[in-house]
C-alpha cells in the first residue's frame, strides 16, 4: 500500500524505456529484460570478444551482457548509469551477467575482478566509477575478490568515442599504471568495463596488469558494439 502511494506521486520509471515501472518491477521493466539484445557469448562460447584483442592483447575467454547500438535501450541504459546517478544499472546489470557465468566453467577459476578504473578528477566529478557496482555482484557471483586499488588511470582524458582507432590506442597506451601488484600475482582475474568497442581501453589495461607475475586475464563487460 505505502509503496503503491509513493509511486503515485513519484512514478519510477524504467532505465531502458524510460516507461512507469509497475509495483513489482525494479529498474528495468520486464518488457525491457525479454527485449534487450542479449548476446549469450558466454553460453554458445562465442568468442566475438576475444576477436577485438586478437593479435594486440592475449585472454583466456571475454564476454559482453549486450550488443550495443546508437539510440537503443542498452545506450539509454550506459548513459543512465554514467551520467544520470543511476548505479542500480550496475547492480541490476552485474547481478544478471553474475548468476549466468555461475554457470559457465570458463568463468568458475575467476579469482579477482578488476574495474577499468577512471582518474581520480573524473571519479569525484561523477562521484562514482559506473562499473565498480556492476564488477562487485560479479565478485560476489563468482565468489571472487573485488581489487580496485592496484590498476590506477594516471591521465585524464576526454571521452574516446568519436575517436578512431589508432588515435584512441595511441591515447590509451600510457594512461593506467599497476600498484600493489602482490595483489594480483599467480590469479584469474576478470576485467570489467561499460563497453567494449575498439578494444583499445581494454587493451591497455590488460597490458599493464600482464606486468604481475603468472596471471591470467578475462574479460567482461555491459555491452559490445559489433
Amino acid at each position: 500500500m505505502l509503496k503503491s502511494l509513493i509511486n503515485l506521486f513519484f512514478p519510477k520509471v524504467c532505465c531502458a524505456c524510460s516507461n512507469f515501472l509497475g509495483d513489482y518491477e525494479d529498474t528495468i521493466c520486464t518488457n525491457c529484460r525479454h527485449d534487450l539484445p542479449v548476446t549469450n557469448f558466454h553460453f554458445d562460447k562465442t568468442d566475438n570478444v576475444a576477436k577485438v584483442l586478437y593479435g594486440r592483447a592475449k585472454i583466456e575467454t571475454g564476454t559482453a551482457l549486450f550488443r550495443f547500438e546508437k539510440q537503443s535501450k542498452v545506450q539509454h541504459l550506459i548513459h543512465n548509469l554514467k551520467y544520470k546517478n543511476q548505479e542500480q544499472i550496475g547492480v541490476v546489470l552485474g547481478n544478471w551477467l553474475g548468476h549466468e557465468l555461475q554457470e559457465c566453467d570458463a568463468f568458475k577459476q575467476i579469482d579477482a575482478v578488476i574495474p577499468v578504473p577512471l582518474h581520480k578528477k573524473k571519479l569525484q566529478q561523477r562521484g562514482f566509477n559506473q562499473v565498480a557496482k556492476f564488477g562487485q555482484q560479479i565478485a560476489q557471483a563468482l565468489q571472487a575478490d573485488y581489487i580496485d586499488d592496484v590498476l590506477l588511470k594516471v591521465t585524464n582524458t576526454s571521452s574516446q568515442t568519436k575517436k578512431n582507432r589508432l588515435t584512441r590506442w595511441q591515447k590509451s597506451a600510457e594512461l593506467f599504471a599497476l600498484v600493489n601488484q602482490e595483489k594480483i600475482e599467480n590469479k584469474h582475474l576478470l576485467l570489467v568495463d561499460d563497453l567494449i568497442t575498439t578494444g583499445a581501453t581494454m587493451e591497455a589495461c590488460i597490458l599493464v596488469l600482464s606486468q604481475a607475475k603468472n596471471i591470467k586475464i578475462s574479460i567482461a563487460t555491459m555491452a559490445i558494439a559489433l
